[in-house]
């Protein structure tokens, strides 16, 4: 019985090592699993489709012509992005905001960071003399009710300590700094691909450098005043680091949105509860930015990566209008709307979407505002709301004359406008029509634009994330 065992060895070592013949070309390959669905996602499959309105303009201005595109496949929201889901952005911003001052605190009260119960010490497994990353810690426990007083130790140290009594709030005014909704701020770091595609900031292998003339313009974020300041900065592109931008973001919507867009109207009572009342949990986010819905992609996906033995994945992010119109025709070409009709309305004469119905008859299709997500039927490929309920921001930049200079694979057109860009570059496509437009902004091919500084309550976001995969 051991010599069968013996020969089998042998001969399964003889059969690897003719597998992989000395001195030729093998390469070298690896295996990967396929990618799980994301939570909440559906699969958007690759392939190509005639992109661009599909009937006359509503306002008869000079009618861009369809031209056909091809697609690679990609993940996408199955509905916008819920008040409920953008809460835990916005409580995740609280919690690392109090994190770090309580950590802080203690440091800078002389405690030792390896001591601290708000810090944690992550080593890098692969470089046992590189220093240890001090991070928050996650687990900790913040005490929201306590009540701080400051104590002086036997070495004459001082530190704040909770005491037993309830003060409402207690952490975040640890230093008489009120946590409200003006100072959720997000900070986050991005790479200028915009700036590597500028003519002559190519890498030149033969010197092993950029060139000598090659600049960059940034973005840079800072405090002054307790303001956030928007900067630009231009520099020599010498190491990829320079490609870097920091951005400084206060991330809480502007619940006084429907006061501002509607005069004369009676609007308070309700929505000025709209994100924060529980009832709308399961609503559509609205009152976001351009650049909040880009926080918010890059902190989704920074919360994948924070979580150890996850697999890596592709960036979260905002769809390009040809994924979202691509998505949205459900695998349907010439179809106008989403659901395949030419009718906003089904046999039965019901309406299809949430949108303003003839003259002013908001309520004719069953709702006065945003309705909940997913409340009428999904397309072909399972998406919700992707015409009516609210519009959604796209990365694309608006230009009118796009069909003309954009490529007719995975066609796309971005620019970060920096703050001192006017305000014609700061123009952003949105896609869909929303609750208090009328029907013919819900055709799938039909585009409109709105500032990327800007917010409105009929216009909200939902995130994509590229395949990987055959």
């Amino acid at each position: 019985m051991k010599k069968l065992l013996f020969i089998a060895l042998v001969t399964t070592v003889i059969v690897t090592g003719c597998s992989q013949p000395k001195g030729q070309l093998v390469g070298i390959y690896g295996s990967a699993k396929p990618e799980e669905m994301p939570y909440g996602m559906v699969f958007v499959q690759r392939g190509s489709f005639n992109m661009g309105a599909n009937d006359q303009s509503i306002t008869w201005a000079m009618q861009p012509t369809q031209k056909t595109v091809s697609i690679d496949a990609f993940w996408m929201d199955q509905t916008e992005i819920t008040n409920g889901e953008y809460r835990q952005f916005v409580y995740w911003v609280r919690d690392s905001i109090v994190l770090t001052a309580l950590a802080r605190n203690e440091v800078e009260f002389g405690l030792d960071p390896e001591e601290s119960e708000y810090y944690t010490l992550r080593y890098d497994p692969y470089d046992e003399s590189k220093d240890p990353d001090t991070v928050l810690n996650w687990r900790a426990r913040i005490p929201w009710n306590a009540r701080w007083e400051y104590e002086m130790d036997d070495e004459e140290k001082g530190v704040f300590r909770a005491v037993n009594s309830v003060y409402f709030n207690g952490a975040d005014k640890l230093y008489g700094k009120q946590l409200n909704s003006h100072k959720m701020i997000y900070y986050y770091k991005y790479v200028a691909y915009d700036q590597a595609a500028r003519p002559g900031n190519s890498f030149d292998p033969n010197k092993a450098s950029y060139n000598e003339r090659a600049t960059v313009t940034v973005d840079s974020s800072f405090f002054r005043d307790g303001k956030i300041v928007d900067t630009v900065i231009e520099k020599p592109l010498s190491v990829r680091g320079d490609l870097i931008s920091t951005k400084i973001i206060n991330i809480y919507p502007d619940t006084m949105c429907w006061m501002t867009e509607f005069a004369y109207s009676f609007n308070e009572p309700a929505m000025l509860n709209y994100f924060s009342h529980p009832s709308y949990g399961q609503f559509p986010v609205v009152g976001i930015t351009w650049e909040q819905a880009e926080a918010f992609c890059h902190w989704r996906t920074k919360i994948h990566g924070d979580v150890r033995n996850l697999p890596r994945i592709q960036e979260y992010r905002l769809p390009t209008d040809a994924e979202w119109e691509y998505a949205a025709r459900g695998g349907r070409h010439n179809a106008l709307y989403p659901w395949g009709g030419p009718y906003v309305r089904d046999y039965k004469g019901c309406f299809m979407a949430n949108f303003k119905p003839m003259r002013g008859n908001y309520t004719e299709d069953g709702y006065l505002i945003p309705s909940q997500v997913g409340s009428f039927d999904p397309n072909d490929w399972g998406l919700f709301d992707m015409s009516g309920n609210v519009a959604e921001w796209t990365s694309t930049a608006y230009d009118n004359t796009l069909p003309y200079f954009t490529l007719d694979m995975n066609p796309s057109y971005e620019y970060n406008a920096k703050s001192t860009d006017p305000k014609i570059m700061k123009r952003k496509v949105i896609k869909g029509g929303s609750w208090k437009d009328v029907g013919a902004y819900l055709q799938c091919g039909v585009t409109d634009w709105e500032y990327q500084d800007k917010c409105r309550p009929s216009i909200g976001f939902r995130c994509v994330r590229s395949y990987i995969g055959n």
